[in-house]
């Protein structure tokens, strides 16, 4: 089973959700994990509700949106790989940093503690700044990787990074391989 971890990049959940759709076609199970931020703001690109209905029967599953709930997911409730797609640059810091005050940033401790994959489909508008240490620090930890990023506007927000989600599924792979996919900035 994949758990799949939605952060608060909304401009980036339909994304997200077309690439949860293709790892529920290809045969996964996948446990749905909300941070307090997505299971409880309504935005301009959706309502939280909607979002967490669609993710629900989606998956067949309960989303998961607190830490309590989050922490089982390691040593209890084995993952055989955990996915943030999207993760924004403060949960990055936050799992960089072994902060652990969100569901998504507990599932990720409490996952990593079994020693299977992390895969990150970054969406920051710091990540070539701010949180540029993060981003080398995490692809020094084992059992992380990111999804191939590139800039999404260099002339107007020029330390933005942005994940290929097209490329979530194939970094997933290599992530069972033990190796980062591809080149990691496109």
């Amino acid at each position: 089973m994949l758990g799949y971890a939605f952060c608060g990049s909304f401009c980036t959940h339909a994304r997200a959700i077309r690439e949860l759709r293709n790892l529920i076609a290809s045969g996964y199970e996948i446990q749905p994990i909300f941070s307090e931020t997505v299971s409880r703001t309504d935005t301009r690109f959706g309502r939280a509700s909607v979002l967490r209905t669609e993710v629900e029967a989606l998956c067949g599953r309960a989303v998961i949106d607190t830490v309590v709930n989050a922490e089982p997911l390691g040593p209890s409730m084995p993952l055989d790989a955990l996915v943030i797609s999207p993760c924004t640059g403060n949960t990055l810091a936050k799992i960089a940093n072994g902060i652990t005050d969100t569901a998504v940033c507990m599932a990720a401790k409490a996952h990593l503690r079994s020693d299977r994959p992390l895969v990150i489909s970054l969406a920051s508008n710091d990540a070539l700044s701010a949180n540029l240490k993060n981003i080398a620090t995490l692809l020094s930890r084992k059992q992380v990787y990111f999804v191939p990023m590139e800039q999404d506007d260099p002339e107007k927000k020029p330390h933005s990074l942005v994940a290929d989600f097209s490329l979530l599924s194939p970094t997933l792979q290599a992530a069972f391989e033990g190796r980062q996919f591809r080149k990691l900035f496109l």
